[in-house]
This record gives C-alpha cells, structure tokens and sequence, in this order.
C-alpha cells in the first residue's frame, strides 16, 4: 500500500468550530476537492448521492470528527445519504481488526446501531481501547475481535458466538478486500475522509470549519444531482 496511506490528516480537522454565519465558500476543484478516475462504486440505494465517510474507530482524528459527521448528516439534502467504509492500513492502530468487527456488524444489522457506541468504548469507557492512558502510547496487547464480539453483544445484544460466526465468514472477507481495494483507488491520505457519490475526493486540510464542510458536501451533491 502506497505510503500515502499512512498519512493522518492534518490536526485542523480535529478542531473545526462552528461558524454559522460564515459567509460562503467557492469550492475550486484540484484545491478544495479532487476528481476520481475511475468512479468508484457507492454504497446507497439507486437514486441516492453517498456522501462516504472513509474511517477507523481506532483513529483518535475520526473520533474527534464525529460531532462534525453527525452535524453533517443533520444538513445532507434529502436526496443524499451517508454511508462509512472502515480503514485497514494501520495494524498498529488495530485498524484490521476493527474493519472487520464493523462488517461482522454490517452483515449482521447492527452497525449502524452500535457506530458512536463503538467509538465510545474505544475513546472514552476504555473497553476496546487502543491507547494505554497511563502511557499516551499503543498498547501491546491490543483488542481482539473476541474482545469487540463481547463489546458487540453488550450494546446490542448480539450474542458473542454469532458475532464471531459472522467476523470469520467468507462474506466479511470478501468486504474486507473490497474495501482495501475501493480505498487505494480513491488514493486516500488518511482517515478521516469524505467522498461523494464515489467520484470527489474532498480535501479536508483546507476546510477550517464544521459549515465548510457542510458546504462543499451540499456543493457536490448538487453538483451531482443535475446529472
């Protein structure tokens, strides 16, 4: 994988504000947000405009972009819908194994579900942590997918075993390739991300609020949407 994976986005991304009345934004493509070629295949139902958020429980930059996600889709047009494709790059960061409790939850129906859960007990109760706070380091040992199967059926009563069915099946690892291969192509820097309708990349190092990226979302979703 190229080293362009291994990137984080900038830190700005992690203390966007609010700036209500902001006055608007020109989008300029190649600076604000690139084309993809090819166009990538999307995640929504047909008549829908994605707005994919490319992401990993484990990143602590995507933890801090979830009050901008959710502020975001309080403001998507009605004709676009969110849709999240977990990361994998970073063993260390125990990306894979968290890629693949997310499709595990996928198939079973409850990703959506448990999605701020998942990130809470990474982040904040500890329970699937990947940071030791006595140190600010990776831990040595860090979560198994056992581990997210236990977490799992506690917020929503999955039971453990047909968690696990499900993590190791033919169907999750097939995902789990698509998925890696779907982010390659889309060359992302490093999570987060946002790509809309699998052909704009946006460049989220040069937004510094939680309306810019409001803004460009909608800008290309309309853009989309007179096609």
């Amino acid at each position: 994988m190229k080293r362009v994976l291994l990137m984080i986005v900038a830190p700005i991304v992690c203390t966007f504000t609010s700036g209500a009345h902001a006055s608007p934004r020109t989008w300029v493509e190649g600076r604000n947000y690139v084309l993809l070629n090819p166009v990538q295949p999307t995640h929504v139902p047909a008549g829908k405009v994605e707005v994919l958020e490319v992401f990993s429980y484990s990143c602590p930059y995507c933890n801090r972009f979830q009050p901008v996600i959710e502020e975001l889709e309080r403001n998507l047009p009605s004709n676009a819908q969110m849709a999240f494709l977990p990361a994998s790059f970073s063993a260390a960061e125990d990306m894979p194994m968290f890629q693949r409790a997310f499709f595990a939850a996928q198939t079973l129906g409850v990703a959506s579900q448990a999605h701020q859960a998942i990130f809470d007990a990474v982040w904040k109760t500890g329970e699937l942590a990947v940071v030791d706070p006595a140190t600010n380091r990776l831990k040595s040992a860090l979560p198994t997918i056992e581990d997210a199967a236990r977490c799992y059926a506690r917020i929503t009563g999955i039971k453990p075993e047909d968690f696990l069915r499900a993590a190791r099946s033919f169907a999750v690892e097939v995902k789990m390739r698509s998925a890696d291969a779907q982010i390659i192509a889309m060359q992302v820097p490093g999570t987060p991300c946002l790509v809309v309708n699998g052909k704009y990349r946006i460049e989220l190092d040069t937004l510094s609020s939680t309306d810019d990226v409001i803004g460009i979302v909608r800008f290309l979703v309309s853009k989309e949407s007179q096609r």
